[in-house]
Order: structure tokens, then sequence, then C-alpha cells
């Protein structure tokens, strides 16, 4: 499988030339993108005292990237990323409503009584005003059911998560019932789903807690739980991936801030599939067919916001992530209420210690889920004893910023997972468990899978964990500027298909454990990249390539993470204009 190294004059299959060429075309960005590389280069980490500083150097594929930030063949545009395309949370303070737990609702921050329904009254009535603070002032609140946001613009707020805990005593297990998997088995979808604070719209949340209840295991996407709650908006023309202007047939039913569903349908030849994984002879000749629980994720299905509608002409939020093609039926349709403008900050959730449960068996002391939600946050949270940390389900443009994974260990400290896209998780910290991990148990770490793209992990601290890319084929996500200690394992099925689609990019990975797995992936991934990551080698879990013959992969500055610039891939991205 042929890797092309990184060097001043590009890689062979990469789409770059010589250096005179590649920063002729970079003049197209201007200053915007040598701007926002220094300010990622500012914040590098020193070079390792066991051995001699390396001269830092700007990496020749973020040259070639800057001459075409919106189709490079390896690269993901990443840059809007995140609420509101990377714009900063909104700022703490008073502003609108604000109901206290403890003044207005009688919640006890002694943890003598539970909580949770103050705190869901509260939250209740935030929502049904059309949003607000809900504060939870320092102390130690016992809750005995699940904490749900449902509601749009509603912010639940502590004291911070070194002030304000809330103590989870019961599971999803308990508290919604057994909730087994759609594709058979014993499973329990407790190990992948749920949170004992839930942000998901309060339809959609009744709608996926009935189907449990009744034993109808739900798809639990934006398009309901049979993938039958659409309808057609307007149809788009033949566009191309990084477009961000697009003509459709008709635009009566468009308007400027609208949330649509762009849905792309495939065909008994697999060409959609082959195109999120290249586009190359691998994907040509891969046996799609028989790896059914991948083709159950088709149609991919991917939220964003329009910008502006004149004429026939609409403008996006965001570039497109593919082609359009008409034999995909390209549609932007409806979807279900999202919910929007909501957060989670300052506080703690631990859960009551249990040992952790038998791989694929936990009972839902999960953290924090998003589902069907877009532009939500969570800040300075942390958890602790979950048996899942922070999800990402069928969730688009969040931010998760000041994140902590804590205490006896974690199936999925993060996952991101049923067409999950444009999330954003930074400043995030998995710490090393408290205790023993139990036999029969696993430990993924950052996990992505189920045609999830263009999600970022930016700037992390993984004392335990793994790059949990999970099969489903997840493709264009970007893992930048985090140091590892890399003793997870990846999951997934073999049904599942691929572990990696098209344009990964692992940028300034600093592997404490020297292990390869899943880290360094110029053997792995089709066109995809590789950039400064620390020189590794293969024990443990070990994978091969899923597509045959030529990967059109990248690899540059090997063994010397502290010399590549920009540092942090995703914060130069914010310098690119949108075209």
């Amino acid at each position: 499988m042929a890797t092309h190294q990184g060097t001043g004059s590009g890689g062979r299959g990469g789409g770059g030339g010589g250096d005179r060429r590649v920063v002729a075309r970079r003049t197209v960005l201007g200053g915007a993108v040598a701007a926002a590389a220094s300010v990622a280069t500012a914040g590098a980490a020193q070079a390792s005292e066991a051995r001699p500083a390396r001269p830092v150097r700007e990496a020749a594929l973020w040259r070639e990237f800057a001459a075409s930030p919106f189709t490079h063949p390896q690269i993901p545009f990443v840059g809007r990323a995140g609420y509101r395309a990377g714009s900063g949370l909104p700022r703490r303070g008073g502003r609108g409503l604000v109901i206290d737990v403890v003044r207005d609702h009688g919640a006890r921050p002694d943890g003598s009584a539970d909580a949770a329904p103050a705190i869901n009254r509260a939250i209740a009535a935030a929502g049904e005003r059309g949003g607000g603070t809900v504060t939870i002032p320092a102390g130690t609140y016992r809750i005995d059911d699940v904490i749900r946001i449902g509601h749009s613009d509603v912010v639940v707020r502590g004291a911070g998560s070194g002030a304000t805990t809330l103590y989870a005593t019961r599971s999803l297990a308990e508290l919604v019932g057994v909730y087994g998997s759609r594709y058979g088995g014993d499973k329990s979808s407790w190990s992948w789903a749920g949170g004992l604070i839930w942000l998901c719209p309060k339809d959609r949340w009744a709608s996926l807690t009935d189907a449990i209840r009744a034993r109808e295991w739900p798809f639990e996407g934006w398009t309901g739980n049979r993938r039958d709650a659409w309808r057609t908006l307007a149809v788009p023309a033949p566009a191309r991936r990084g477009d961000r202007t697009v003509t459709v047939t008709d635009a009566r039913n468009l308007r400027a801030g609208q949330l649509v569903l762009l849905r792309l349908a495939d065909g008994p030849g697999h060409t959609l599939l082959q195109h999120m994984a290249g586009d190359g002879a691998g994907a040509r000749a891969y046996t799609w067919a028989d790896k059914t629980k991948l083709t159950s994720y088709v149609p991919y299905e991917w939220p964003v916001r329009v910008t502006g509608v004149r004429g026939r002409r609409i403008t996006l939020e965001r570039p497109l992530p593919l082609d359009l093609r008409p034999e995909w039926d390209p549609r932007l349709t409806t979807l279900v209420t999202p919910l929007t403008g909501s957060g989670v900050e300052g506080l703690t959730l631990e859960a009551v210690e249990q040992p952790q449960a038998p791989h694929l068996l936990d009972q839902g002391y999960n953290g924090l889920a998003f589902q069907c939600a877009y532009d939500c946050w969570a800040d300075d949270v942390t958890v602790r004893h979950v048996d899942n940390g922070f999800g990402l389900i069928g969730a688009s443009a969040c931010t998760l910023r000041g994140t902590k994974v804590e205490g006896r260990g974690a199936h999925h400290p993060y996952y991101c997972r049923e067409g999950s896209h444009d999330n954003l998780v930074e400043d995030f910290t998995i710490a090393a468990r408290t205790t023993p991990a139990p036999a029969g148990t696993q430990l993924h770490g950052i996990n992505v899978e189920g045609l999830s793209s263009y999600n970022v992990w930016s700037r992390g601290r993984m004392e335990m964990g793994t790059f949990d890319s999970h099969r489903g084929m997840p493709f264009a996500n970007v893992r930048t500027d985090i140091t590892v200690d890399n003793n997870g394992v990846h999951g997934g099925d073999a049904s599942a298909g691929p572990l990696f689609g098209a344009r990964f990019t692992h940028w300034n990975i600093r592997v404490t454990n020297e292990r390869a797995g899943l880290m360094k992936i110029d053997g792995l991934a089709p066109y995809s990249a590789t950039v400064g990551i620390n020189e590794v080698r293969e024990f443990g879990q070990i994978d091969v390539p899923d597509f045959t013959g030529d990967l059109h992969t990248r690899l540059e500055a090997y063994g010397i993470p502290e010399a590549v610039r920009p540092a942090n891939l995703y914060e130069a991205q914010r310098g690119v204009r949108l075209r």
C-alpha cells in the first residue's frame, strides 16, 4: 500500500506540485491563512527535553491545503466545525429569564433528596417561556431520574465543575428500560446511546423512549425512528464538494436562517460509498453489498443552515461535504424539529460507582448525550464513574469545550455516531482510570462511526484510550494537537465496513507509549494524512487496510511533532475565508 512521504515538493498522488507552484497558488487565500497559521503556531508545545530541538517548519501539506482548502484530496476543511460555525460560545451571564433550582423550585444542595424533579421543572419552565438560564448553585444534588433538556435556547448552568455536582443514582436501563440493538443479538444499546443528562428535542425524546419501551428498536437520527419523517423542500442541481452556493429547481420553500437536511441516497453500484472513500480503485473494487450495517446508514443525512436565498441560488453555512450527483437523488428536506441554542455549563455529573459492565452490556450510567441537536454545547463539564461519557448521536454543529471523563473507567469516553457532523471537541481530557479494568470490558477512547464526517478533536489529553475509528466508514474527520497514551482498542462489526473513509487527518499527535495503532494511519486510511507524529511501532491491536492498491495517503514530519507548523490544524483553518 503506497504511502507518499511529504517533502518540500509535495507527495506523489496528493494533488500537490513543487514548492514554487504551491506557494503561488497559496496567494488565493492572501494573508488570512498565514495569520491563522501563526496564531496556531504560537500555542505549540515545546520540543521534548529528551532530544535536541528541531527547527520548526511550515508543513508542505499545509501549503497545499492553503491553495485549495475546500477540495484538497487528503485534508478536509473543518474550519467551521462547532457551535455557530466555530463562533465563541455565548458569554455567561444573566441574560433573559433566570430560574434558580434552589430558590425557585426547592432543590436541596446537600444530596438529601431527589433534585431531578426540581431541575426538570425549572428546565421545562424556561423552555416553555421561549428559553432562559437554569442555575444550579454550588452543592451536591442527588438525581434519581434523567435530566432532560428538550426545548431550544435553554442553558443549564452550575457554579463550576468543581463546585456543582449532580449525583446520579440510577441507570438508563432502570429509568427507561432494556434497550436492545436494531441489528439483533443480546447487546445493550445503552452501550452507545442516551445520557443521564440528555439534550434532545422534546418530541423526539418521547418517540425514542416510547419505541424503546415497546421494544421497537429505533433509528436515532434526524428523520425519525423509521427514517421516514421528512419531505422534500428543493432539489439541488449537480455541485462539487466544497461549493457553498448551489442552484435548486424551486426555492420557494427555503428561507435564510432555515435548518434543512441534505439527503444523498445510493444505488446498487454503491457509488456514493465509493465517493466517501475517495473514488479510488480500491473503493471501486471493495465488496460493499454484504456490509449490511454500513448500508443501513445510507442515505447520508447532513443538516445545514441556509444563510441566503437569491432567486434559485441558495448559500449554505458550510461548504458541501460531498459532490451532488443526480445518481444519488440529492434533496434538501425537512427534519425533525431540532434542539438548538441549548447548553450545559459548569458542573460535574457523577454516577454511583458500579463495576464496569462486560463489553456491550452497559446499563446506561452515561454522562451527557446530544441527540438531534444543532448549535448546542457543553462547557466546563466533568463526568465521573460513567459507562459512556459524552455522546453525539445524530448531532451536528455542537461544541464540547473543557470537558473531562474521569473515575473508574468508561467504555466510550467520547462517542460520535449515527451521522453526526461538523462537531468540535476541544480542550478535553480522558483521565486515567482509578480502578483496574474488570475482565471482559473494553476501552475505546474518542470514537467516531456511522458515516459521521467533518468532526474535530482538538487540544486533548488522553491518559488512556485510543482514536477509535469504529468502522461504519466515518470520513473527513480531524484529530489535532493531542497527547495520548494509546492503550485502548477500536471496535466495530465486520458488517459495518471500513474503519476509515477518505480525508482523515491526524496532525500533531504525541503518542506517549509509542504504539502505532490508529495513530499513524498512512497505511490504513485512503486519501488521508498523518502529519507530525512521534516515532511509533506496531504492537497490541494491529489492523490491515480495508482497501487494496494505492491508498494515496500522505505522511509528513514523522518523528517530529514538535516541529510541525501550524501546530493545530483546526485553529489554522479558522482563518480560511469562505467563498
